[in-house]
């Protein structure tokens, strides 16, 4: 009997390219929620090493793929599998989203990243850089952007059926009340490894209103339901009308902003200006109450009467658009690689910059700076990381 080993393609210096036949190694950053969903619509590729913070919240996704190497903290799965994992899945808190994906496209890794693709403007920009140097295949889990819905509307707007757009709405449907920090503090559960969900934000007592689910409406964690709703909402005006980085960006809600957290409902306005022969467009947010998913409609409905859905070509999933980039060693061929989903995911964070500054921002994109007022610049970094967790 001879014992045989498959090694990923790139330890034994091939072309770079995975065949169609050959299976992925991958590895899997948070794996609980939206993470297991994420796992699963992979499990067609080898699931080789897992890690997740919470052993309790991570059970299922640990017991599907028990063969797979179990780990809690992301840097040292990286370190000690680097040899076999070829890419990488990413589903933490958004706090975490940029750190881990930046380590490892370093390694030289593929990456699927959960939107958005970041917490702050400033780690974006360096993420799209390193995915370009790096020359992994990336993309962000704004999963709509491939489906047929999007991708149909989006060529009817390119072939002019509506017009020149001038002025987009986009809605979501669901807000979180703001809040203040809990004032008591319980004992972290023996499942949980605080101290590594935590990850770069700054120390906090843990309390269950952070984890599981709530952290999204924390600033140290989440961006509230603009940054959680937007890269979905803003995609197909993004994608549809070749918009890039805005100009000037205003908020509206309950006032004062709250230091901690996000508002309860939030209205963003952004300006962009005209694109070859487009021209200039006003884009606005809304959350709160309004319904945002159904079919769509052309108004006024007598003016469209006729006018039918293009036929277009079937695309593989989100996932699998990847995966296949991935074996190809075609990193721009995902919709929403880092080159797209970085802009798309900056646009949707100035909105948040701007309701916490209280006012109108005049946005220079190429020096990465807020032109009117530098002050609210500490609205797009983060200043101070802790140890260990440096980018």
């Amino acid at each position: 009997m001879t014992a045989f080993t498959i090694f990923p393609r790139h330890v034994l210096g091939g072309s770079g390219k995975t065949p169609p036949s050959e299976k992925l190694n991958i590895a899997c950053i948070g794996v609980g929620g939206k993470g297991f969903d994420d796992v699963r619509n992979v499990m067609s590729e080898n699931i080789v090493a897992i890690c997740d913070v919470d052993t309790k919240h991570a059970a299922e996704a640990f017991k599907m793929f028990s063969k797979a190497k179990k780990y809690s903290d992301y840097r040292r799965m990286l370190d000690k599998e680097a040899k076999i994992i070829d890419a990488v899945v990413v589903a933490t808190p958004d706090h975490v989203h940029i750190p881990a994906s930046v380590m490892a496209m370093r390694m030289g890794k593929h990456v699927y990243c959960e939107k958005p693709l970041g917490q702050n403007i400033t780690e974006i920009r360096l993420a799209t850089k390193v995915a370009r140097e790096s020359g992994v295949a990336t993309q962000m889990g704004n999963a709509a952007h491939t489906g047929y819905n999007y991708r149909s509307l989006t060529k009817m707007i390119k072939d002019g059926i509506i017009g020149q757009v001038k002025e987009v709405h986009c809605w979501c449907d669901q807000a979180w009340p703001p809040g203040d920090r809990p004032k008591y503090n319980p004992p972290v559960p023996k499942h949980l490894k605080w101290d590594l969900w935590l990850g770069p934000a700054p120390v906090r007592p843990y309390h269950p209103t952070y984890h599981p689910d709530g952290w999204r409406n924390w600033w140290d964690f989440g961006n509230g339901r603009l940054g959680d709703m937007g890269c979905h909402m803003i995609d197909l005006p993004f994608m549809a009308l070749d918009l890039k980085y805005p100009l000037t960006v205003e908020a509206e809600s309950s006032k004062p902003a709250h230091k901690e957290s996000a508002p309860g409902w939030l209205i963003s306005k952004w300006t962009f200006g005209a694109r070859s022969d487009l021209p200039p467009v006003e884009l606005i947010w809304y959350d709160g109450n309004i319904a945002d998913y159904g079919r769509f409609k052309l108004f006024p409905e007598d003016k469209f009467e006729g006018v039918r859905r293009p036929q277009l070509p079937r695309k593989p999933s989100h996932t699998d658009d990847w995966v296949e980039s991935c074996k190809s060693n075609d990193p721009l061929r995902p919709g929403t690689n880092f080159s797209y989903a970085g802009p798309l995911t900056e646009t949707v964070l100035l909105g948040i910059a701007a309701y916490r500054a209280g006012e109108k921002l005049s946005w220079d994109a190429k020096n990465l700076k807020i032109a009117n007022n530098p002050q609210a610049e500490r609205f797009i970094r983060r200043d101070k990381y802790r140890e260990g967790w440096t980018l």
